[in-house]
């Protein structure tokens, strides 16, 4: 008995010991003076034990939970006289005595499950025994503490972010590049900060003043731009999951985009964190509040709603509650609360009673499973909704880009007049309710003191921001350099849980909670704080050496180099060619896209079972408004990875495929911006070569070297030729788009210069941040 009770309770510690390649310890394979429980022994223990040996009642084996240290070093259920772990030890523990052993037929994990574990992860696991095998409470779990900033030696650091990722370089042996030059970091800048590449105005003046001083301005210049608003809101539809339909089969028009434009004005007015959170979470339900914080409580409005007959109105409505239990979870929070929804969590200590405890704070809405179905306007949003009046317009709404005198109705959050009671769901299914529970929070990351917080939605976002809350801060610093270097301090987004990537920079992580907290979670300082570091201003080239030693920048020895977002293509084109159209908010507008895509996708009913495409200036807005219908989301935007919006997203996948070469040669706004492009340069009357730097240079957003330039003459020369010998293919590609032609151009040279273009703008490096 105790022989297969001792292989099958650990015969998943050393089938993930040997496989397992996360952690920092795994990069060199260097012991450390001191084995920590948080970052070397429990990633093994959480991704192959906790499964059979964790926090789920319902599928613990053999008695034996690993995740506890007073479990752990009880005796064995089946041998009494051994011990799973016997702390200073190892020589006693059952653990390093299966895993270590020579004999075969003991030896852990078995060898017919072609998984050994190596001799390094072996003396790990012995050394954390000897030192005591002391158990910590899951890092993200502790709140965070301001720790000492790193000495900074050689004088590199330009604040206290550089001198943490010195510090981290060092232990590597890594060396920071040198800084990249002035037109590069300009780019980089522009498209962290706005979204769009930079002005010729912005980059005549920077080149005059590439100062430390000169480099401030532009970083206030371009905070201070409204499309830094823009720019950040583009995340966060992400994280609300808005679109401008309703989803499943029937997928009708909703009227979201008035909270939209609230989004865009609270980040360009710099509204703290704690309140833009606050304002969605509990808008309605704040003291004292008004028009605009209700209009903020639209963002837990922004699941998918179905409006198809038949339906049962409380499996939908269930629905609804959990997505945006979810919702909260993944993006505030960075958990996977999810995974409990139907049994206690497999690898993080959430119950299936915590999770409905969670789920009963939005359990209270006034909705229904089926409020409506397809119909006129008074189904654009569904109850309960606000009515943007005049007067809105004229006061605390006036940022709305009202465009017409049509009612406007927007879905908010609203309380039903008596409390609805929760329900663990027994399988997390609707109509199987067991256990009454009411609203609390996990008791792994803080409790929910209900003697001092109210049980409802403006409760938790009090505890929310309860300065003793170890995630929230977090979380969102780790969003935001996400959005600045390419990847966040903790890789996995979402997930800080015991299944997520371990910080690369722990130390950092905390520093910038902590600091963010104490500075009133003031969103731009923050943005502003790591655009003014060293590390962020480095040359993104890199070394054949560093290429080795960190091929991810995981120590950020180099700049970020990644490609731009989906939305950002689009924009990078239209402002370059000078075609984008600078309004903000308003409505969606619906651009070229495929023809038949809606009409194969449609129930046939509402006003979206046909695409019906815009004209004049809406062909030519920013990313961010191109109209999002859920189930046939704009086609080009997927290509390059953007979100379709069915869920909750805080991280984008990141792709290459010939597809999206595809589309940067044959999309019609690229081939028109191109045709725009080409005839505004010829319209100056300079020489081609004067023509092929300006344009490298709007794109690419730097000088081009002689080799690029006369690469691309010859190119033009040769399409000219081409195009001359047939005059009909010239005026076929210039007919692309509805811009209006210009006059009096030799259709050969235009279709040429056009055709150079379309060829910079499929440039790597065009796509890329540099």
């Amino acid at each position: 008995m105790f022989q297969r009770y001792i292989i099958f309770a650990f015969g998943a510690l050393a089938v993930f010991t040997s496989c397992n390649d996360s952690g920092p310890h795994r990069t060199a394979e260097a012991m450390p003076d001191s084995v920590d429980y948080n970052f070397h022994i429990r990633p093994i223990l959480s991704d192959r034990c906790f499964a059979c040996h964790g926090p789920d009642a319902n599928k613990r084996e053999a008695g034996l939970r690993l995740d506890i240290a007073d479990s752990a070093y009880k005796a064995l259920k089946e041998s009494p006289g051994m011990h799973a772990l016997v702390p200073g030890n190892p020589m006693k523990s059952a653990v390093f005595l299966r895993i270590s052993t020579e004999d075969s037929t003991l030896r852990m994990p078995p060898p017919a499950s072609n998984m050994t574990l190596t001799a390094f992860e072996i003396k790990l696991i012995e050394k954390w025994i000897k030192q005591g095998a002391k158990y910590k409470p899951h890092w993200a779990f502790v709140a965070p503490v301001k720790p000492a900033v790193p000495k900074d030696g050689d004088g590199w650091a330009r604040n206290e972010i550089d001198r943490f990722v010195l510090a981290r370089m060092e232990e590597k042996g890594l060396a920071p590049n040198p800084a990249a030059d002035p037109e590069r970091l300009l780019k980089r800048l522009s498209f962290d900060l706005t979204g769009l590449p930079p002005t010729a105005d912005r980059m005549e003046r920077f080149a005059k003043d590439t100062s430390e001083r000169g480099y401030e301005k532009m970083v206030d210049e371009l905070l201070a731009d409204s499309a830094y608003g823009e720019k950040m809101a583009v995340h966060w539809m992400d994280v609300a999951r808005y679109a401008d339909s309703h989803g499943y089969q029937d997928d009708n028009y909703r009227s979201m985009w008035p909270w939209r434009d609230w989004v865009i004005y609270a980040f360009n007015k710099n509204l703290p964190y704690k309140d833009f959170v606050t304002w969605q979470l509990a808008g309605d339900m704040m003291p004292g509040g008004g028009r605009e914080q209700l209009l903020a409580s639209g963002f837990n409005r922004n699941h998918k709603i179905t409006e198809e007959g038949g339906v049962i109105d409380e499996e939908y409505r269930v629905s609804y509650v959990i997505d945006r239990a979810n919702t909260f979870s993944k993006s505030l929070i960075g958990v996977t609360m999810e995974c409990a929804q139907c049994h206690d969590h497999k690898y993080d200590p959430f119950s299936q009673k915590e999770y409905y405890e969670l789920y009963a704070f939005f359990n209270n809405v006034k909705e229904v499973g089926l409020e409506s179905v397809v119909g006129g306007p008074e189904t654009y949003a569904k109850k309960p909704f606000m009515e943007i009046t005049r007067e809105d317009m004229e006061g605390a709404l006036r940022f709305i880009n009202r465009q017409d005198t049509n009612r406007l109705i927007v879905s908010i959050m609203g309380e039903q007049d008596s409390v609805r009671k929760s329900y663990i769901l027994g399988r997390g299914v609707f109509d199987n309710p067991t256990i009454e529970v009411k609203p609390g929070t996990p008791a792994s990351i803080m409790p929910f003191n209900s003697a001092v917080l109210p049980p409802n939605r403006l409760g938790l976002a009090t505890w929310l921001f309860d300065a003793k809350n170890p995630l929230t801060a977090r979380v969102f610093v780790n969003q935001m350099w996400q959005q600045v270097f390419g990847k966040g301090i903790v890789k996995s987004t979402g997930d800080f849980g015991m299944q997520g990537e371990l910080p690369s920079h722990p130390q950092l992580l905390d520093w910038l909670a902590v600091d963010f907290m104490q500075h009133g979670w003031d969103v731009k300082r923050l943005m502003k704080q790591m655009v003014m570091t060293a590390t962020y201003r480095q040359s993104a080239n890199i070394t054949k050496d560093k290429l080795e030693a960190d091929p991810d920048n995981i120590y950020l020895s180099r700049g970020p180099r990644f490609r731009l977002p989906a939305e950002t293509v689009r924009d990078l084109v239209l402002a370059s060619s000078g075609m984008l159209v600078r309004t903000i908010g308003g409505p969606s507008v619906k651009p070229y896209q495929p023809a038949g895509l809606w009409e194969l996708a449609t129930s046939g009913r509402g006003q979206l079972a046909t695409y019906r495409q815009d004209h004049g200036e809406s062909l030519y807005r920013r990313g961010l408004y191109t109209f999002i219908k859920r189930t046939v989301p704009p086609p080009s935007m997927m290509i390059f990875d953007a979100s379709n919006r069915d869920q909750c997203e805080v991280k984008r996948s990141a792709t290459n495929t010939p597809l999206q070469a595809l589309i940067m040669l044959n999309d019609p706004t690229v081939l028109e911006a191109s045709r725009v492009f080409a005839g505004r340069l010829l319209q100056k009357g300079g020489d081609t070569e004067k023509n092929i730097r300006q344009a490298f240079h709007a794109i690419v957003c730097r000088t081009p070297e002689a080799a690029e330039v006369d690469i691309l003459s010859k190119y033009f020369a040769q399409q000219q030729a081409w195009f001359k010998s047939k005059p009909a293919e010239a005026e076929k590609l210039l007919k692309h788009g509805e811009y209006p032609m210009a006059k009096g151009l030799d259709a050969s040279s235009w279709a040429a210069m056009m055709q150079v273009i379309t060829t910079i703008y499929n440039l790597e490096e065009t796509l890329s941040k540099t």
